[in-house]
């Protein structure tokens, strides 16, 4: 790499640097306490058949924290190096389709990408699942050998080999994956390629066989939490227009969010517009093309049986659209006005980024402040399922389930932690008011509160 990608890249992980040691929220300290006290062969025959997710990603970070530790900064660094590395292939996907400036303008607005930033700070799967899609993608594009390619490549069995690899790897890592590889197995058959076909099938047949058995159980699982959690579903993402919408608006703005909800709306709205307005001018081979809305399609008809239309588990979508923009062929624009939308383009990227990065309103549930503030001597309730950041945080707490709070209802004094309450019905404020209790106070710790409840 010349000097210009490398000072891109190194901007790249400082900036990701800031606020890494910001209060882990309830899934990473899920991913914390499975790495902590399960070993590896119980990572998958005990924790994974209770989760939703393969087992690769947590054995990859038992791995990693047994060298490196448990704190923040440590369970949140892989997720770093994926996007960075994502980050590279994405310049040498663009630089393959288009050449070197698209290859570097397509790198630049992946790396800065608000929501990729955010999701490169997060001790979870996606980064990595997204790392192997696009590795997936980049082999993929050199094995299809259309004109936008070097007619004189042909493609060689290293890179069929590490485009098996990479999809395989991306299954085992996150189940969602599968939408974007039937779309490259279904383009292939398009394409009459059909040794690529029946040969990537092979391999993702074995990689479900592989995982079935486990598969099979959390299948049974979800559904069970599906029908006893009272509003699971609207979690998991049902199938409808407003979850689809946020996909391209979270794409664009990443996570912040903020009052009042007509501005946000209107810049939110407005930067999403723009970067449309960018990508329908651009060229697009058919194959790119059909690879960013196949498996969106897919995801959106799955969710109608299993939801998951959430904008988080489609974000290896992003590098495509960032290759797109960066593609350089911007129709009926001319060089002028194509400089102008790149740098509008990266201005806007870095911007909503460091908004997320210095500000800490726009950070992560702070159960951090929290379980520091909590009174150490008064029962503490709260839904079973949410404990692991209180575990994280602390190990001398007792926390009981709220499920049991009108048996047992004697003290004096009662805290309440009300996440997650209202996904499982638990209307505890109702049963608090019959035994007899008043709220005192509620404690807030951005996205997170406690509440003292006193005996009248």
């Amino acid at each position: 790499m010349n000097k210009k990608i490398l000072l891109i890249f190194l901007f790249a992980f400082l900036i990701r640097l800031i606020a890494l040691s910001q209060s882990l929220w309830l899934d990473e300290a899920v991913t914390a306490n499975v790495v902590k006290n399960f070993s590896f062969i119980n990572i998958i025959t005990k924790f994974s058949p209770t989760d939703f997710h393969p087992p690769l990603y947590y054995l990859f970070m038992k791995l990693w924290t047994n060298m490196f530790g448990y704190g923040e900064v440590s369970l949140r660094f892989p997720s770093i190096m994926f996007s960075l590395i994502t980050g590279y292939f994405v310049f040498k996907i663009a630089k393959l389709l288009n050449g070197y400036i698209a290859g570097l303008l397509s790198a630049i607005f992946f790396l800065f990408n608000p929501l990729i930033v955010y999701y490169s700070q997060e001790a979870r799967m996606y980064m990595m699942a997204t790392f192997f899609l696009t590795a997936g993608l980049y082999y993929f594009l050199k094995i299809q050998n259309t004109k936008v390619l070097d007619p004189r490549f042909h493609g060689d069995d290293k890179d069929k080999l590490f485009f098996g690899l990479s999809i395989s790897l991306a299954f085992l890592t996150f189940y969602g994956s599968i939408f974007f590889i039937v779309s490259f197995l279904i383009y292939s058959l398009y394409k009459k390629n059909y040794k690529f076909f029946m040969l990537n099938t092979c391999y993702l047949i074995l990689t479900t066989l592989l995982v079935s058995p486990l598969l099979y159980q959390q299948l049974i699982n979800s559904k069970i939490a599906l029908r006893h959690v009272a509003n699971w579903s609207m979690i998991l993402g049902k199938a409808n227009i407003k979850n689809l919408l946020l996909i391209p608006i979270k794409f664009s703005i990443g996570r912040i969010s903020f009052l009042p909800k007509w501005l946000y709306w209107l810049i939110a709205g407005g930067w999403t517009t723009f970067i449309g307005s960018v990508l329908i001018r651009t060229d697009p081979t058919r194959r790119v093309l059909f690879l960013l809305i196949f498996p969106l399609i897919l995801g959106f008809i799955v969710s109608f049986f299993i939801p998951m239309l959430q904008y988080f588990r489609f974000i290896y979508l992003i590098p495509i659209i960032c290759i797109l923009l960066g593609s350089g062929k911007l129709l009926s624009w001319s060089d002028r006005t194509k400089i102008v939308m790149n740098l509008i383009l990266m201005f806007g990227f870095v911007i909503f980024s460091l908004t997320y990065l210095l500000f800490p309103q726009f950070y992560r549930e702070d159960w951090k402040s929290l379980v520091k503030n909590l009174p150490k001597n008064k029962p503490i309730y709260m839904t079973g399922s949410s404990k692991d950041p209180i575990n994280y945080y602390s190990n001398n707490l007792i926390i009981k389930d709220l499920n049991s709070l009108q048996v047992e209802s004697k003290e004096k004094e009662v805290v309440v932690i009300p996440y997650a309450s209202q996904i499982y019905g638990l209307d505890y404020k109702i049963t608090l008011g019959k035994v007899g209790y008043s709220l005192k106070k509620e404690y807030s710790f951005r996205e997170v509160t406690y509440e003292q409840w006193v005996k009248n």
